[in-house]
This record gives C-alpha cells, structure tokens and sequence, in this order.
C-alpha cells in the first residue's frame, strides 16, 4: 500500500507567486478538514465534488489550510490555500506559500492528525474557562432580540436558576450598546448595568458582553477612528488613520477613505486589526467595560472571511479592500481578529481561520430551526475537531434564527428537545429561546432531563476539555477516528466524545427506532443493557431518550 500511495502521490507546480499541489486520492481513501461548515459533505472522497477558497471566503466557520486522510496521509499549507476535489483529484491551490503532502504522516486517520497537531499546530498546553463546559451557557439573542435590556435580561437569567438550571456563562447579546462602534450601556435601557452585573454574579454566572469589529458610519465615535482624533490612553500610538480599512491605497500624508461594507445589520466601517491604532482603540474600549462593569469577557461575533474581501466605493459600485498590512490575505485579516480575542480568556469567537491548537471557545454558524440543520450538527462538529478546534459549541438549542421563536411562527418543540439532548453530550450546550415560554409542560420536563444528563456527564467533559488542551486532539470524534479501517467513516449520525462515550442523537423527526453502530468492546447502553461488539443493533428511541454508550473493560454482569 506504501508503494501505491507514493506512485500516486504528488505532482507539484510552482510558477512566479503561485503554488499549485495535485493529490490523487487512494481507492477507498477519506478526507477531513479545510472548514467545519461543509462536514456534512464529508469524508471527501474519489465520488466528491467540493470547492472552497480559503483565501477569500469562510462560509463563516472555522477553517484551516489542512486535510488528513484515513489512510495517514496529511496536507498542510501556512497560508489560506483554495481546494478543488473533482473526480478523484485534490488540487490546492496557494497564492505565494509551499503546499506540502505528508505521505507517511502515520497508518490512520488520528495518527495523520497527531503528526500535523504535532508539526503543524502544537496545542497550547491550556484550555478555555471550565465553566464554558461544566454548566450550560445562557445567551438572550433568541429572547430579546432587539430590546436588550437590565429589566429582562435579569428576569431571563433568573427564570433559567427557578427552573433548576445551574448558572453558567452568560451572553448579553446584540444591541445592549449605543451603536455600533460605541462601546457603551443604552442608558435609555439600563439604569444601573454595573449593579445588573454584580447581580448576574451573585446568581453564579460570568457575564459576557457581544461586541463586534464594525463601526457605524453615522456616530461620533466612526468620527474619531476615521481621522484619527486623539484618543486618550492610546498608550503613545500614532493616531492619524489606520482603525479602519480603507477603499482606497494609503498615501503619504493623508488619511484614505474608509471602506463601506455591507453586514447583516446595514452598511458600516470595518476594524483594520493589522494597524496597531485599531488593536489599541479597540482594547481600550473593551478594557474600561471590564473596568467600569466588572464584565468577564466577550462574544466577539462578525470578522468573517468575506467582509475582508469585499468593499463598496462611495458611489456604491464594487471597490478593493485595503489595509495596513496590504500582504495579508482576507482570511488572515479576519484571523487577526480572532487573534485579538486571546486578550480576554473568558470569551467566544465564531469565526476563525487557522486558530488549530488555540484555547479558543468557538461556536458554529447560526444553524435554522430545521431538521435537516439538526443533522448537520454531528459532522460540522467532527469537521471542526478535525481542523484542530476542538472546542466548539452546536449553536443555540433550538436554532439561532430567532423568527422561529416568535409568535405565530412554525415552532417544533420535539425538534428543540432532540437539540437539547444532543447539545447535552456536545462540548457545550447553549441556551438563548427560552424552554419555559416555548415548551408545554411535557416538553419542558424533558428539556430539563436532557440538561440534567449533561450535569451528570459535566466531570468527565471538563476531563475531556482539559486532556485536549494537553494534547489538541478532537472532543467530539468520527468513530473512524477511535476504530480505523471498520468501515466506520461515514457514519453522521454517531459519534465518540472521547474514547469511551457513544452517543447515537435522534436527528429526524418522529424516529422511534434507530439502528446504531457499536464498535469493538463491551458496551453499557442507557438503559443498562449491555452489548458485545462490533454489533449493529435496533433500539427504540422515545423522545424521552437521548441513546448513550459507556465503554467498559469487561462485562459487568
């Protein structure tokens, strides 16, 4: 097989800038990796069909410049490359960066992984805030969209601990500022949020604020980062220009005009994080809210890929995107964002390229309140494990599109439990649509169980959480991954937290039986019933059950 594989190995080609590398892949062979967003289409394969440009677009996921392959093989590139798999062939594509193929990198799919962790991108030796993991998070997009405010925003926090809820990490979302850009309370919304803080902290939570890179264009503050106004504790910086991105080449002696970038709430200025005047002014920002609040860190949302590589001239036709550093690529931009976060340890970042080995609390995409979201669940997960980010959350229970928990829309509580259940054995389970006004009561009793499951498990998660900080490996696991060639790798609606836990999640709707893959060992399932495998079995699936299995050293009874 060693002989195939290198008759089949690599044809390179590198012209003046540009490297292209060209990988046959193996009869039978699987990939993983480039962005965790397309996990439902893998393991790529000699039958795949994928295109994807990490130079300039993200999908809005993680996404790193690697894949690895079950048969040992692992791709690595140390900057954004382009994918294009067609007819058997993966062909790479890099602007100025060596794209390199690792034949031997080991004999499976993790010891492919291990020798990039350990090449590549070396853990960090540390993992994020336990309480990320050891309690559910609560986030109050879902329930107060817009209105924002100290009244609600207590009385949600306090409905979650009234209801048996552990406190956890807490998020108050968007629109709790002035404006964008102005990094302060709506006092027109709340009276006291210092002392609103220190009441989410007597409840037991750690409060984060959501926060963003834009800065709208029609507030003072855009006034002051656009000319480079003084800006007080700058720590001696420079303060003419260099905050914003601009649509135009910087020249000497003038500041360019900012870029106009369309997001989804309208037209703003977009943070330059490679000019030290927008890191300063940002964290100074940021430091007098963790100063005047007492506020424990972040949801950094925005800073994706595309906003980086597309800008509008004043006259609203399509005009480049220029920064301080005008080398980086648009998904480097964006990843100097997510860097920045490493300021501030009790935090979540949803987008993120080349953050493998990071201690980063990452979120995936804002999935629909759908079913067929549902099932992208598992193998986005998978996917972002296998780019090194092992860390990841499945996105608010239910869904993070907030119409489907409004009145009169089409709201599917067995959905929002079979969420909940999964979520429970995921990393991290984030709550934002409340289960007390949504759920009937028989509903809401099994949301609580799901939540409690999650309680019982929340030790030997931490102890997962923290072996990964060690080690880089993926918490959430293909089942290829733990039991190689077994024909294992397409299986999406399983999955391994760790090397001793099966989880089996109910994603389509009305399934009360499901047939599940038990691997080699001796296996306890929920129920207490205890199998021998490799084994494929039926079991019933209520929707009181969320399907678990503990791996034993032997037969109990």
């Amino acid at each position: 097989m060693k002989r195939l594989l290198c008759m089949m190995s690599v044809l390179a080609a590198l012209s003046a800038g540009a490297q292209t590398l060209t990988v046959k892949m193996a009869p039978g062979e699987n990939w993983w990796g480039a962005c965790s967003a397309f996990g439902r289409g893998m393991p790529f394969t000699e039958k795949s069909r994928f295109m994807l440009d990490l130079r300039r677009e993200n999908s809005l996921h993680q996404t790193l410049s690697f894949l690895c392959s079950d048969k040992g093989r692992a791709v690595w590139c140390p900057r954004p490359f382009a994918v294009n798999i067609a007819g058997g062939v993966m062909r790479l594509e890099s602007d100025d960066a060596e794209i390199t193929l690792k034949e031997n990198a080991g004999k499976t799919l993790a010891e492919a992984f291990r020798y990039a962790s350990r090449t590549r991108f070396p853990p960090s030796g540390t993992s994020p805030d336990e309480l990320f993991f050891s309690a559910p998070q609560y986030n109050t997009w879902s329930e107060l969209i817009y209105n924002q405010n100290e009244k609600d925003i207590l009385a949600y926090a306090k409905s979650m601990l009234d209801n048996g809820l552990p406190p956890g990490i807490f998020m108050i979302d968007e629109n709790w500022q002035h404006g964008f850009g102005v990094w302060e309370f709506d006092m027109r919304k709340f009276s006291d949020p210092k002392g609103m803080v220190e009441k989410l902290h007597g409840m037991g939570f750690k409060v984060l604020l959501w926060v963003c890179p834009f800065v709208a264009m029609d507030t003072l503050e855009y006034h002051r980062v656009a000319w480079g106004e003084r800006v007080d504790r700058l720590g001696g910086w420079p303060t003419k220009g260099g905050f914003l991105t601009s649509s135009l080449k910087p020249s000497r002696g003038r500041v360019p005009p900012a870029a106009t970038v369309n997001w989804w709430e309208g037209t703003s200025a977009l943070l330059d994080f490679s000019h030290p005047n927008a890191v300063a002014w940002f964290t100074e920002q940021l430091d007098r809210l963790i100063r005047d609040y007492k506020v424990d860190g972040f949801k950094f949302d925005g800073g994706e890929v595309p906003y980086y590589a597309a800008t509008m001239l004043p006259n609203g036709a399509p005009g480049k995107m220029y920064a301080h550093n005008r080398k980086l690529l648009p998904a480097e931009q964006s990843a100097l964002y997510a860097a920045f976060a490493f300021k501030y340890p009790v935090s979540e970042v949803r987008n993120a390229y080349g953050m493998a080995g990071k201690p980063m609390i990452l979120r995936l995409h804002d999935k629909p309140h759908r079913w067929d979201a549902v099932q992208r669940l598992v193998p986005d997960m998978i996917a972002a494990g296998m780019i090194g980010c092992p860390f990841i959350c499945p996105d608010l229970v239910g869904g993070g599109s907030y119409t489907s928990f409004l009145k009169g829309s089409k709201f599917d509580q067995e959905l929002f439990v079979r969420y909940a259940q999964l979520a429970a054995l995921s990393p991290m389970m984030q709550i934002s649509a409340s289960p007390w006004r949504l759920l009937d009561e028989r509903h809401q009793k099994l949301f609580k169980e799901a939540v409690a499951l999650r309680q019982k498990f929340a030790p030997q998660i931490v102890t997962l959480v923290r072996q990964a900080g060690r080690d880089g490996e993926p918490i959430l696991r293909n089942l290829e991954y733990n039991f190689p060639a077994m024909g294992y790798a397409d299986i999406k609606d399983e999955f391994m937290l760790g090397t001793d836990i099966l989880v089996a999640p109910v994603v389509v709707k009305g399934q009360t039986e499901r047939t599940v893959q038990l691997p080699p060992g001796c296996w306890r399932g929920d129920d207490g019933r205890e199998y021998a495998g490799p084994v494929k079995i039926t079991i019933s699936t209520p929707l009181e059950r969320l399907p678990y299995f503990t791996k034993l050293p032997q037969f109990i009874k």
